[in-house]
């Protein structure tokens, strides 16, 4: 695949480099936002060789490319770039779509250039309590330490990724964005609380300050950034070339960390832990029909694009109790895509459409990305997509009745099983018997959906 053509052939059917106000990109797809996406061919973009669908959903422009989206994105931004238009790439969409667009459009950007190394030390961390239940590694040993603050760092370390992201999409620079998120988590900063813990006070120039523990935490640090932005940008365009290598971090951090946690820091803490204990009240208030919505309404939520406004509520769940109920709900949408593949593949006589399903199986299962089969198969046809939501939705209420958790923000997929390894045993066996729900239940469904002489659109 030959990226930079593509990319080239992409924005001139989009209506040139003019026509774009911001981009980013997640695990599969190019999000862009379009001035005006009447201007846009949405027909010649969907037959440009490697563009799998285009979605033009919650204030963006997408496209959906697969996991070779970071090659695209590498190729397209210098294109924007290169015409004039940097000051578009990165910066905060004040003024297109409305709010609830920007801010999904904002957690996008924000978490998807972390969500692999988020994964990957989920996984770590399942595996290592996994060897410790089966006596390979001992708690007190060094090994059980070093692979540990692996499969941990990522989550302690919070702040400073997100900060530099939301300074990637907010239009701050990296830099001095990842400075202010490692203040809030320098050994003398948190050694300030004592024993006291979040809520012990101290004060800066007489102005008391409420001292929290800000490691693992999401929200406080992308709204410090957010308003950091407006700062840097102020600063930017008045303070002389000569003096911006001195002046801008000088003023940046002698104002932006104080101010975060005097105001900012804890208006976040709180503000994110309220969001997660409401979410988490709901669900111990009804777990069986969370389970229900999640299960079954999460294809739906992916196929708008609109997900990512949820991912961060579990991820402050992971990083903050150590365990997450939405996660497991995500597996059931993505196993009931995998039953209904299979009762596709099993009832269609279509060589190409039984040999498309078989490959969203082994795509789902191994890499959890569910988008190909969803626009591909699902999307273009009700009834299977019923199937799959069914099916979700049945195995998401088990899960929910069980009470079943991961220790960590990953994607669902066979891969990812050892997230759901607890000290409590029974936590893996009943993930595993809500998935087979979730898997069979949609294949059965979809086996009698489907017309023996179904082709793939």
């Amino acid at each position: 695949m030959d990226y930079k053509v593509m990319a080239k052939s992409i924005l001139e059917n989009i209506g040139g480099s003019e026509n774009v106000r911001n981009m980013t990109h997640c695990a599969t797809r190019l999000r862009l936002t379009l001035k005006d996406t009447s201007k846009a061919d949405d027909q010649a973009v969907e037959n440009i060789d490697g563009v799998i669908n285009v979605i033009n959903k919650a204030g963006q422009y997408q496209l959906l490319i697969g996991t070779e989206v970071g090659k695209l994105y590498d190729e397209f931004e210098p294109l924007v770039k290169g015409e004039g238009n940097a000051e578009k790439v990165g910066g905060e969409e004040v003024s297109s779509g409305n709010i609830i667009s920007n801010i999904f459009s904002a957690v996008s950007a924000i978490f998807a250039p972390i969500l692999p190394a988020l994964a990957g030390s989920g996984i770590l961390r399942g595996l290592l309590i996994l060897c410790v239940q089966l006596g390979l590694i001992s708690e007190g040993s060094g090994t059980y330490s070093i692979l540990y603050v692996s499969s941990m760092s990522v989550f302690y370390f919070l702040p400073v990724l997100l900060a530099f992201t939301s300074a990637r999409r907010f239009g701050a620079s990296p830099y001095i964005s990842a400075l202010i998120g490692a203040a809030l988590i320098n050994p003398d900063f948190i050694g300030l609380m004592g024993n006291a813990g979040n809520g012990a006070t101290t004060d800066f120039l007489g102005i008391p300050v409420v001292l929290m523990n800000y490691n693992s935490t999401v929200v406080p640090i992308i709204l410090s950034i957010w308003a950091f932005s407006y700062l840097y940008k102020f600063l930017d365009a008045r303070v002389p070339e000569t003096l911006k290598l001195v002046i801008i971090p000088l003023v940046s951090l002698a104002i932006m960390i104080p101010l975060t946690v005097i105001v900012i820091g804890p208006i976040g803490v709180y503000s994110g832990e309220a969001v997660a204990n409401v979410v988490n009240w709901l669900i111990e208030r009804s777990s069986i029909l969370t389970g229900i919505l999640i299960g079954g309404g999460w294809s739906v939520l992916v196929s708008l694009g609109i997900h990512w406004a949820v991912n961060p509520i579990m991820i402050n769940n992971i990083s903050t109790y150590g365990f997450d109920y939405i996660v497991p709900f995500t597996f059931a949408c993505n196993f009931a895509v995998i039953g209904t593949t299979i009762g596709v593949y099993f009832k269609a006589r279509d060589k190409k459409l039984r040999g498309f399903a078989l490959t969203g199986l082994v795509t789902i299962a191994l890499s959890a990305i569910i988008e190909a089969t969803l626009f591909g198969l699902l999307v273009k046809n009700k009834k299977l997509f019923l199937a799959q939501i069914i099916g979700g939705a049945v195995g998401g209420a088990y899960l929910g009745l069980m009470k079943v958790v991961t220790n960590a923000f990953v994607f669902g997929s066979v891969t990812t099983f050892p997230a759901y390894v607890e000290k409590n045993s029974s936590n893996f066996i009943q993930a595993m018997i809500g998935l087979l729900i979730s898997l069979i239940v949609s294949a059965v469904l979809a086996f009698i959906f489907t017309n023996k002489d179904e082709k793939l659109v």
